[in-house]
């Protein structure tokens, strides 16, 4: 009997000397990994994961502060973007489950000066799952050139899309939209009797100890929050000014990847919602494309894991100026991937995607120089003939890879310094690239129609449509150069 108990405490003592073993290899690899996304100056910033719960990579990465050569840490504030919506969404479910709220009702019974044209059609679920059909504020031409700048109340801000038209029908599709989540902020206000701003921090950031998470103010003196950048192909510069109220409570937070671990670890216990309340926040509620699905505040979706059970990741990304962020769940296992980035848009599914790889013993790409960022440089200063030559010398080189994303920004930034012929072929090499993807030839079209081709800028709208039916404003740009 004793030898057996022996035995078995041995088998336990090896088990645990083998994960640990197992866990530090993952984290090395993981640290590796990042540090390449860093050295090809696609990562900059913090990360944290966690397996089984447990955090086997805290770190930062490049510079928190690039004047001042301050290093990201693991402590280190970044600006959330649409991460905050999660934090909205469980207020929400919060009020419902102290009967103060219905979340199946039109949002003018919580906001009766709402227009009922349009108001009496919508409930709190449409505004949670992006289902409400009211226009994404972040998509009007001139919001980021005439509007981020300045300051607003809920109130006012409410007024600036209230009277709009719908896109479609409630509850009919999935379409993305800040506005709804702004609504969503608004009515926490009406029906708390408190701001945003304290309710959460009452509800959730107290409670869980979250002390370095908060509503962003930029006039604020915030210890340890990260400046924003942004990348210009190789080149950095500070990223544009955004008055904080405006991205509210669809994307105003700032946390670290620490305080992010803490409000991963709380979603799987009942110290926020009871565990029927939490459910909601989880739910497919509606595709969104494919397999993927929408919640409360996140996104839900399944992913292939080997000859494996496939994982269900609930994740979310954000995305303001300067930052990009990604948080992303695997419950099954209690497995976390956070990563905030600060200089700007940049490849973070993709890095999640390795690293999720890496946690499950999966093979992985490694880590490439974005073909975007040279490709940048030489359309910028040379021109279309000289791009095109760079692009056929590089795009065979195995040390470069074309990112979907980063060509995205790359024809942006040429298209608006002027550059439309080079950002079309910039655009072009997209498609060629990722002929599947609806939001490549969006923007192929939108180059052609600010170069007055309508005819090309009209087959491209159409295929972005087609490949993509929830996109909502190229529908909207269809219909009018199509008149």
């Amino acid at each position: 009997m004793k030898k057996s108990i022996k035995l078995i405490a041995l088998c336990v003592i090896l088990q645990f000397f083998t994960l640990t073993i197992f866990a530090q290899d993952k984290a090395k690899q993981i640290e590796q990994l990042l540090s390449k996304y860093n050295e090809y100056g696609q990562f900059n910033g913090s990360a944290l994961i966690a397996e089984h719960g447990k955090i086997i990579v805290q770190k930062g990465f490049g510079f928190a502060n690039m004047e001042w050569n301050i290093p990201n840490e693991p402590n280190t504030k970044f600006r959330l973007g649409s991460i905050s919506k999660q934090f909205t969404a469980l207020l929400i479910v919060k009020l419902a489950e102290e009967g103060k709220i219905k979340l199946d009702v039109p949002i003018t019974t919580y906001l009766p000066n709402y227009p009922k044209a349009t108001g009496d059609k919508i409930t709190i679920h449409n505004l949670l799952t992006h289902t409400s059909g009211i226009p994404n504020y972040t998509s009007f031409p001139n919001f980021f050139k005439d509007v981020s700048r300045n300051p607003y109340t809920p109130e006012e801000f409410v007024k600036t899309f209230e009277n709009l038209p719908l896109d479609f029908t409630p509850g009919e599709k999935y379409s993305y939209s800040n506005s709804g989540y702004f609504l969503l902020g608004y009515i926490i206000e009406k029906i708390s009797g408190k701001s945003y701003e304290q309710f959460l921090q009452e509800t959730i950031l107290t409670p869980l100890k979250m002390s370095d998470t908060g509503f962003d103010h930029s006039d604020v003196i915030l210890k340890n929050r990260a400046a924003g950048y942004e990348k210009r192909g190789k080149k950095i510069t500070n990223a544009s000014y955004i008055d904080m109220s405006l991205p509210y409570a669809a994307g105003s937070l700032y946390s670290t990847v620490q305080d992010l671990y803490l409000w991963d670890q709380a979603l799987y216990t009942t110290k926020l919602l009871s565990a029927t309340s939490m459910e909601l926040l989880f739910k497919p509620y509606i595709t969104t494309g494919g397999n993927d699905f929408y919640g409360y505040g996140w996104s839900i979706e399944e992913v292939a894991n080997g000859n494996k059970d496939k994982l269900k990741i609930i994740q979310h990304g954000g995305g303001i100026n300067g930052f990009n962020t990604i948080i992303s769940r695997i419950p099954a296992d209690k497995n976390l991937v956070v990563l905030l980035n600060n200089t700007g848009g940049t490849i973070l599914d993709e890095m999640n995607d390795a690293i999720r790889a890496i946690l499950y013993n999966q093979p992985f790409d490694q880590p490439k120089k974005s073909l975007a960022f040279e490709l940048l440089e030489v359309f910028t200063t040379n021109g279309t003939t000289a791009g095109l030559d760079s692009y056929k010398k590089l795009k065979n080189d195995p040390t470069y890879g074309i990112k979907e994303g980063d060509m995205n920004r790359a024809g942006y930034q040429l298209l608006q310094t002027g550059k439309k012929k080079e950002a079309i072929e910039i655009f072009k090499i997209n498609v060629e690239a990722f002929p599947k993807s609806g939001n490549v030839y969006d923007s192929l079209g939108e180059a052609y129609l600010a170069d007055g081709d309508k005819k090309l800028a009209i087959a491209n709208y159409s295929k972005a449509v087609e490949l993509d039916p929830t996109n909502e404003n190229g529908k909207k740009v269809l219909k009018e150069i199509s008149k």
